[in-house]
């Protein structure tokens, strides 16, 4: 009967080189259920092991005046400035085999499932999700969804007994709470930020997703407000409606919170000096062989906190 052997050199080697064709796979492997690209703006520029990253939230003020011309006291714009130094860092997840693993896949000249590496990357995508969103208390960290220097407002009391959530509210209610967020912020700006980007809690999404305007028409109340709303009116773009998990007790009082924003690196960003990456494989035991993987990040830093609003109740 012939005997197979793995020794630790022979291990090692099949162990880099099936890490290597696993790591290939799942850099390529998408996640739908992970909402935060396209919804954050992401900066990976920057050292990868910087510790900390210093951003400057700006707020203007001042307008234009009548004036003579051979005045000298020109009014001048100000630029509000508030320094904030943000802390990056690490989170890992990765994955591994033991020796009887790896000598079972040399002996029978199989591929080792990549479905580790697969979950590994799906660990670390599910963490920046969640930092994204709703930043990282034990971090200190701030998402999208609860920045403390972002107005918060509650929704119009106009549903039925003066109810403020959209379940107790016809249509047209439902659409001015929507274009009284965007209004808020249009307005609140001097007319010069406009929201693009509007995230509901899942059953707030549903619930206008599948909700008729009326029992004489099929469009619903989502299809009408992505097409008729303040912001549509003013850049003829749709707006970008999404539904997000985790705002059903992100308002205040834990009510749920509607979060409307300009998508755009200038208003917010999630630093992310050093995307996730594996490591290289290492030994961590007489029977087991490792790759570890890692990232860091910071929390989401709004630039332009005028150029977002949050409205809970809904």
């Amino acid at each position: 009967m012939k005997h197979f052997q793995m020794d630790a050199q022979v291990a090692m080697s099949f162990a880099v080189s099936q890490a290597s064709r696993i790591n290939a796979t799942v850099y390529q492997a998408r996640y739908p259920a992970i909402r935060y690209r396209g919804l954050v703006p992401v900066d990976t520029t920057g050292p990868e092991w910087v510790k900390s990253i210093t951003y400057f939230s700006l707020d203007g003020v001042g307008q234009a005046e009548w004036m003579n011309a051979g005045a000298d006291d020109v009014p001048k714009v100000e630029l509000l400035r508030a320094k904030t130094e943000a802390t990056v860092s690490m989170a890992a997840i990765g994955y591994g085999w033991n020796v009887e693993e790896l000598a079972q896949a040399q002996q029978l000249g199989i591929d080792l499932s990549s479905r580790k590496g697969s979950a590994a990357r799906r660990a670390s995508e599910e963490k920046v999700d969640s930092v994204a969103f709703f930043g990282d208390t034990e971090k200190g960290f701030t998402g999208i969804t609860n920045n403390p220097n972002v107005t918060a407002v509650d929704a119009a009391a106009t549903g039925t007994g003066s109810s403020t959530e959209w379940a107790d509210k016809t249509p047209g209610q439902i659409m001015a709470d929507v274009n009284a967020m965007i209004s808020g912020v249009f307005t609140g700006s001097n007319t010069v930020e406009m929201i693009d980007t509007i995230l509901l809690p899942y059953t707030q999404m549903h619930d206008i997703g599948t909700r008729q305007l009326s029992e004489n028409t099929e469009t619903t109340i989502l299809s009408w407000l992505r097409e008729n709303n303040v912001y549509t009116m003013e850049t003829g773009q749709p707006l970008n409606m999404r539904g997000i998990r985790g705002l059903e007790t992100a308002g205040d009082g834990g009510t749920a919170r509607m979060v409307g924003y300009r998508n755009d690196e200038e208003v917010l960003r999630l630093n992310m000096p050093m995307p996730f990456r594996f490591f290289p494989v290492w030994q961590t035991g007489p029977f087991r062989y490792d790759v570890p993987g890692a990232f860091r990040i910071g929390g989401v830093d709004v630039s332009l906190p005028g150029a977002m609003r949050y409205m809970d109740g809904i």
